[in-house]
């Protein structure tokens, strides 16, 4: 049976992402991103084109470890200036029935009570719609920006967010029952007391009382995306995750990845099944090769090299300020500062590379092993071959020019791809993890660490049908 493969278009609230200096392109809309038609435009477009998903990123600090300060991501239209991803959700749903969205939030600087209310919110507007990608962050300056002196440690971090996620589903998956809303006008009763319970979670981070403040959703707990490379990351992907990003340099190395994640994931108890692989992929298509490789060229021309060097120096190294001949090996030694996970590093740059190898490296988009510009037919026959060389399920696509690389693809390639039996003709009617697990499948599989919950099981809360928290009286409940 041939696997359809999942895509999803790569986003961000911001004039610049990843695609640096392609915001001066005339044909790019990037500069539109404060206008709500800019969202509402390209919710229609993808959803006609029959995309899984747009997935948003952020970041909550600025790019200025590069020339030790912001000025060049700034002249550069680097992730900044950049909005909140969580906003533009409601709008593009609106104008949509069926694409999914997948924002990102941060674990590290604020607390679960509070996101899981506006997570619930998301998954209730958009019908059951919405992932959430999972991460800790990375920049110092968005540790600066939230009253800390540095970066928490790379490990602390994910014990953090390991709590996090254990709040967050005491309140998605315990703190309602599902038939806790009867809505009964005769007796005047909107929800069951008796089918509603605090949490009362104390632990090393956090102290959380409840009950949840959203009634249940069609997915309960969104989709959780992650992308963890290191080895506490992937530990973390496979006990919470149900999509996660991998990574490599080689098909070879992404199919180990891909297979080490479902490993892991069945050493959980999940089950490998439970868990959907993606990779980001650079595709550059025209009606014709000789066309696609045109407008490659003119992206390379366009391209911003000092754009790339201040986004690798956010979280990473300052490659300016080193000799070409300096080896990255000693800079990573030299510079291994508490909240840094250099397993990216390690893997961006082979043993042995140079200042003056990263630099090429890093200013260029046109990098193996997901990369092609061609025909619909070169950019078909290389995602299929992708596909069955590392076992992925699919791809967030970059863009280089917005809408136009989009346009591209739904033009090109999705005939393509349908041709092929790849990609969809039609959707069904379903939430994102539907979408993903198959019909039925609206909720996390019971074998997930969040469905302990379910019922209030495993909760120190008491139901609030005259049950008090920690025996105080409504009174001093009411003053609190």
């Amino acid at each position: 049976m041939t696997k359809q493969i999942s895509f999803n278009l790569f986003e961000m609230n911001t004039v610049g992402h990843i695609s640096h200096g392609l915001w001066v392109h005339p044909e790019n809309n990037r500069h539109r991103f404060n206008d709500l038609d800019f969202w509402i435009e390209e919710a229609k477009l993808l959803e006609e084109g029959l995309f899984d998903s747009v997935f948003l990123a952020d970041v909550v600090g600025a790019y200025d470890g590069y020339r030790a300060g912001p000025e060049t991501a700034l002249r550069e239209g680097v992730q900044i200036p950049s909005n909140d991803p969580l906003l533009v959700i409601p709008a593009m749903a609106a104008v949509t029935k069926h694409l999914g969205f997948a924002a990102t939030f941060s674990t590290t600087y604020e607390p679960p009570f509070a996101f899981a209310r506006r997570a619930s919110t998301l998954d209730h507007l958009t019908k059951g719609r919405f992932g959430w990608n999972i991460v800790t962050s990375y920049l110092p300056n968005a540790a600066r920006n939230f009253g800390l002196d540095d970066e928490i440690a790379h490990d602390d971090r994910y014990a953090i967010a390991d709590e996090y996620l254990d709040v967050l589903y005491k309140l998605w998956e315990g703190s309602w029952d599902d038939d806790a809303v009867i809505r009964d006008r005769d007796n005047r009763v909107y929800t069951d007391p008796s089918k509603v319970r605090y949490i009362n979670h104390r632990g090393e981070f956090y102290r959380v009382a409840g009950p949840h403040l959203s009634e249940p959703s069609l997915q309960r707990t969104p989709v959780l995306f992650q992308a963890g490379s290191s080895p506490r990351g992937k530990a973390f992907a496979a006990k919470h995750a149900e999509a996660v990003f991998v990574g490599g340099s080689t098909l070879e190395q992404y199919r180990t990845n891909v297979a080490d994640i479902r490993r892991l994931a069945d050493e959980n108890g999940r089950g490998g099944a439970h868990i959907k692989a993606f990779a980001s992929a650079v595709i550059i298509v025209d009606k014709d090769r000789e066309s696609a490789e045109a407008k490659a060229e003119e992206f390379r021309r366009r391209s911003s090299a000092e754009g790339y060097l201040a986004h690798a120096g956010g979280g990473g190294i300052d490659l300016a300020a080193y000799p070409k001949n300096a080896l990255i090996a000693d800079i990573l030694a030299a510079e291994n500062k508490q909240g840094r996970d250099n397993s990216a590093n390690n893997r961006r740059y082979p043993p042995g590379a140079t200042v003056g190898e990263a630099l090429e490296t890093l200013t260029r988009f046109d990098r193996n092993p997901f990369y092609v510009a061609g025909s619909p037919g070169d950019v078909a026959d290389a995602v299929e071959r992708w596909v069955a060389e590392t076992d992925l399920d699919g791809f967030n696509l970059r863009q280089f020019l917005t809408p136009g690389s989009a346009e591209n693809f739904i033009e090109y390639v999705v005939p393509e791809l349908q041709r092929r039996g790849l990609y969809r003709t039609k959707y069904e009617e379903s939430t994102l993890r539907e979408r993903l697990f198959g019909l039925g499948n609206q909720r996390l599989f019971p074998e997930h660490p969040g469905a302990r919950y379910r019922g209030g099981a495993n909760l120190d809360g008491a139901s609030l049908d005259g049950a008090n928290l920690d025996g105080a009286n409504l009174d001093e409940r009411a003053e609190a």
